[in-house]
């Protein structure tokens, strides 16, 4: 009883606070408002477009590459609209200047610049955002010209107009991303892509309660399906906290006229560093040439394409092993990237930290790299079971996308991030007023 009184005065506390914290209203306005522009926007549709054969084009390789990226474009590629790309161009050009800069030494340089050297690298991954945005946007046109009556009046006009368009798109979504981060609440990026998931549940959930109507999935199916949705969730936000700390101390320090004494802290490492990145690649790398052999084959061709359609079909064990592997290697791959032992090494002992048992320097990074290499593993298996579970039941039973691994651990994991940010404002509040009610402002004036 005492801890129910307890935290429903936490909750009162908590209420109150966010009452008072102005500065956190307007940040989630801010988001709100940038999130329905983006959501009118996906409903813009390109000029010269038939929606009718468009829709029935759409439906046809809904399988495909294309039912992916519709799923993180919020419906916005079905409907062919200047967001029909929505913000993958960009995050695209972020990792190729990511594996750029692991490899090119100037650019290796410039990434320790600090600001200034960052600064360069966003630009660098703008321009990179332009270039692709606009190979991708001629590739659209000109397949909607080949596909037969989905272009109103095909020519050069339809292909500089489409470009156009999708390159605008694209920066402009690119630009919103950038404000949301900057003057609202959680990482624009991951919201853009999060709200045209979550946009497309309600679709996905009628469409499933339909199928259990008509007979097509049975009851005690879809009371399996919601347990299964429910425990997969609580798989990922055990594995996305959970962290292994590495135990560090550091000797007694001189800092001015100050002795500091002898401290110890924790190195955290995550299980999963890589994050969603490589359930994203391995489908993209992975469905390519599947759409491509269900094109031929939708056109007549028959021999290697088919053979190659059949093998590569959802739920199929050549698909599911590739699939598999594809995340495996990029969870390994990203890690590599985003996390240096030689550098976390090093940084360590020039502050004079010392992991217990380990002398600092090469046997820190040997030691570093050991830990984070089972923790991958541990972390891509992971990835594997949530990717993997969602795919059987969508080539078994038809579940909608929308409910499949890859789509849960964005929403999961952007929703953490943006709960956890907004508990950061709060407490950053919090700490405001209380140094206002103890004059300490005063004080230091």
């Amino acid at each position: 009883m005492a801890n129910v009184q307890d935290q429903k005065r936490f909750a009162e506390r908590a209420f109150a606070s966010f009452g008072k914290a102005h500065d956190l209203k307007k940040r989630l306005w801010f988001t709100l408002g940038a999130l329905i522009v983006y959501r009118i926007g996906t409903y813009i549709p390109l000029p010269g477009i038939d929606p009718v054969a468009l829709k029935q084009l759409f439906d046809q390789q809904q399988g495909g590459i294309l039912g992916m990226f519709n799923m993180f474009s919020g419906g916005a590629l079905s409907r062919m609209t200047v967001f029909a790309l929505n913000i993958l161009p960009y995050i695209s050009a972020s990792i190729i200047m990511q594996l750029l800069a692991a490899s090119v030494p100037s650019l290796e340089q410039m990434k320790k610049e600090g600001e200034a050297g960052r600064r360069k690298i966003i630009q660098y991954t703008r321009y990179g955002t332009v270039i692709l945005a606009a190979m991708q946007g001629y590739g659209i046109a000109v397949g909607l010209e080949s596909s037969g009556g989905v272009v109103l009046q095909p020519g050069l006009s339809f292909k500089v107009s489409t470009v156009v368009s999708i390159v605008g798109g694209t920066m402009f979504l690119m630009w919103l991303g950038e404000q949301i981060t900057q003057r609202g609440v959680g990482n624009g990026i991951s919201l853009i892509i999060f709200s045209g998931i979550v946009a497309n549940l309600p679709i996905a959930l009628a469409g499933t309660l339909e199928l259990g109507r008509t007979g097509a999935l049975s009851s005690p199916f879809l009371l399996i399906l919601a347990v299964m949705v429910v425990a997969v969730i609580v798989v990922i936000v055990f594995v996305e906290r959970a962290q292994r700390r590495l135990l560090v101390h550091y000797p007694k320090r001189q800092r001015g006229a100050r002795m500091q004494g002898a401290e110890a802290t924790h190195l955290p490492l995550k299980l999963n560093t890589s994050g969603v990145i490589p359930p994203i690649f391995a489908s993209s790398i992975l469905l390519m040439p599947l759409t491509f052999a269900n094109l031929s084959v939708a056109s007549g061709e028959q021999g290697i394409m088919a053979t190659l359609a059949a093998l590569l079909g959802r739920g199929q064990p050549l698909f599911l092993t590739l699939y598999s592997s594809l995340i495996l290697f990029f969870a390994f791959f990203y890690t590599a990237i985003v996390f240096n032992p030689q550098d976390t090494a090093e940084n360590l002992r020039k502050q004079g930290g010392i992991i217990q048992g380990i002398r600092p320097g090469a046997h820190t990074a040997d030691y570093l790299d050991f830990v984070l290499t089972r923790l991958t593993l541990v972390g891509g298996l992971y990835l594997v079971a949530v990717s993997l579970l969602p795919e059987i039941l969508i080539s078994k039973f038809a579940v909608p996308f929308y409910f499949g691994g890859t789509s849960l651990l964005i929403i999961v994991s952007v929703t953490m991030d943006t709960v956890a940010q907004i508990q950061g404002h709060l407490m950053s509040y919090k700490y405001e007023a209380l140094m206002r009610r103890s004059g300490f402002n005063r004080l230091r004036k």
